[in-house]
């Protein structure tokens, strides 16, 4: 039964990708993960499966609290383990873990629990927008970043960009996963801050974004709050 739901899940995960109509911008899913962690690799091919939809910008963010049990993380930054640290605190939690998802920089829950992240995106598509978000490139290269309010805000929000590696097979030599040939998905290569905005005026600002991965922009109520709007620039 088990195994039987947790393949719906996965179905579901994909399917949606065909109906991408919601109401504000897509959802942001990220998972915070590890090459020596046993149990992230059903939560990396569940984030991979994301990546397949429109509605959802899925991320992968490698945490390096795991790399003393015979395996350092090549993707790991100690960055990552402060932003889910920032996480927990936001809910009174003194914990972090991994396989972990956080929807929206609201919902935290096991990263393996497909059924539970299908009914949080749902939930979060539907609800207002807030922010409008679009990104353009300049001539130049650099990623131009204008957002509008269009709904109740902080006063003082983030914005952040991220750029990630889309895909990358990694053979595991030793630790937990020793043996083992892991794809992961939408790692993420860089999060940097680049602004504070609050809200009373339209957003324009540019932002350097070199290189040839994609980028995501970000606006959020600080580091560790609800992501109030997105938006990817292949």
């Amino acid at each position: 039964m088990i195994k039987r739901l947790t393949t719906a899940a996965i179905a579901s995960l994909t399917l949606a990708a065909a109906f991408p109509a919601y109401a504000g911008g897509p959802v942001v899913v990220e998972l915070f993960t590890s090459q020596g962690c046993s149990s992230c690799p059903p939560a990396d091919a569940l984030l991979g499966e994301l990546t397949k939809r429109d509605d959802v910008i899925a991320l992968s963010l490698h945490v390096d609290y795991w790399d003393y049990l015979g395996w350092v993380d090549e993707f790991a930054d100690p960055a990552y383990t402060a932003r889910q640290r920032g996480y927990a605190r936001a809910t009174n939690s003194s914990m972090i873990y991994t396989p972990q998802m956080v929807i929206a920089g609201q919902d935290q829950i096991v990263g393996t629990k497909a059924m539970q992240l299908v009914n949080l995106i749902e939930r979060h598509k539907d609800l207002p927008e807030k922010v409008s978000l679009t990104l353009s490139r300049t001539a130049a290269g650099k990623l131009t970043i204008v957002a509008k309010r269009i709904g109740d805000v902080p006063n003082k929000m983030l914005v952040q960009v991220v750029r990630y590696m889309p895909e990358k097979v990694v053979s595991i030599r030793a630790g937990e996963n020793a043996g083992k040939d892991i794809t992961y998905y939408n790692v993420v290569e860089s999060l940097v801050a680049v602004g504070d905005w609050n809200g009373d005026t339209d957003l324009n600002l540019q932002a350097d974004a070199p290189g040839d991965y994609p980028a995501v922009v970000l606006i959020q109520d600080g580091a560790s709050g609800p992501i109030l709007a997105a938006a990817r620039m292949e």
